[in-house]
């Protein structure tokens, strides 16, 4: 059997998520993304040869991209990175989705049950509730104990953003907005791709967020060569997004101390504002929630972006906040185990 019916999805994603709750990534295994990074990187490296062997100002950080270029010669150039750039996006979701799909169909030729096994373990690999949960605590337990030091060291390990000398509350604004924003990367929207088409498209869509979080930056080395990659996420991560939205929404309303209609205000007044199409919704969602606003001055090197504020301050944002927004997090995975299940017994 080449594909599987919907009621065997729902009950594979549900399964996938239990086992993310129980497992997360265990370290003594290879993880996918991994390997799926080591591609991009081996990969960019041979698209973008010449311009390294020419010591080309547009892979080296500290000059900026195609400035010495006169004006055709730059359109030309710039021509040239972006069907790089496409190449590297097409070729590594093309070849994780079939790899795995692959994998899936060797699998079910030996055993139908192994085919499960195999669609459910690497369908919890391209979730992350219980790492994105402890990578928040490991900024959470220095914060409560005093270490801001530390916190600063290890909130840097989940965020670009410069994070050197903030303070408690900036410290954990980075924290609660990049758990924020990946309930959409690490958990809803590999759990949507998972329903339409199992693990294979689970990794696909893992695939096109790993090419996204490595070259889809909007700086002079990657703004063309990684502009197919960062489109790509926008458009897989479009529809998610708005899911994610609507499940912290729910959560809220079943939540005590959440609060539901504010949390769905806020989506509706701010998540516009965010530079990015689909991470303000969950952040905007977030902070309605709690009751917090998001956004602010960060720092990239000599690069100072001023985000715009998202949800209402109706008290200042302390570190207690992260433990609310991993608990979101959580409460959305639960919503999805569940619908899934349900799902499942009424298409029996």
């Amino acid at each position: 059997m080449l594909l599987y019916s919907l009621p065997e999805m729902l009950l594979m994603v549900a399964a996938a998520i239990v086992v993310d709750w129980i497992a997360g990534d265990p370290r003594w295994l290879p993880h996918p993304v991994v390997w799926i990074g080591k591609w991009i990187s081996r990969c960019e490296g041979w698209l973008r040869k010449d311009r390294a062997s020419a010591g080309h100002p547009s892979l080296r950080p500290d000059r900026p991209a195609f400035r010495t270029q006169p004006g055709p010669a730059r359109a030309d150039v710039q021509r040239r990175e972006r069907m790089r750039g496409l190449a590297l996006a097409l070729s590594t979701v093309l070849l994780s989705g079939l790899l795995m799909l692959g994998a899936v169909l060797a699998a079910q030729a030996i055993h139908p049950w192994l085919g499960y096994a195999v669609n459910v373990w690497f369908i919890s690999t391209t979730i992350a509730v219980k790492g994105l949960g402890q990578a928040a605590m490991l900024v959470y337990r220095p914060l409560q104990e005093g270490r801001l030091e530390e916190a600063q060291e290890k909130v840097g390990w989940i965020v670009g953003r410069d994070t050197a000398g903030l303070n408690e509350r900036e410290v954990s604004r980075a924290a609660i907005e990049t758990v924020a924003e990946n309930i959409v990367d690490a958990v809803v929207s590999p759990l949507f791709f998972a329903i339409l088409g199992g693990a294979p498209l689970a990794m696909l869509y893992r695939a096109a967020n790993t090419l996204d979080s490595m070259v889809g930056y909007k700086n002079e080395n990657y703004m063309h060569f990684g502009w197919a990659s960062a489109r790509l996420d926008d458009v897989l991560n479009y529809i998610p997004a708005r899911i994610t939205g609507g499940l912290v929404v729910l959560h809220a309303l079943f939540r005590p101390g959440l609060d539901a209609a504010r949390s769905l205000h806020a989506v509706l007044r701010f998540a516009a504002l965010h530079p990015s199409p689909n991470s303000g919704i969950p952040e905007s969602a977030v902070a309605g929630a709690i009751g917090i606003e998001l956004g602010g001055v960060n720092r990239y090197g000599n690069v100072v972006s001023d985000r715009a504020r998202m949800g209402w301050p109706l008290r200042p944002l302390d570190k207690e906040d992260i433990r609310r927004t991993v608990g979101i997090c959580t409460g959305v995975s639960i919503w999805i185990a569940g619908g899934c299940g349900f799902a499942w017994l009424l298409l029996q």
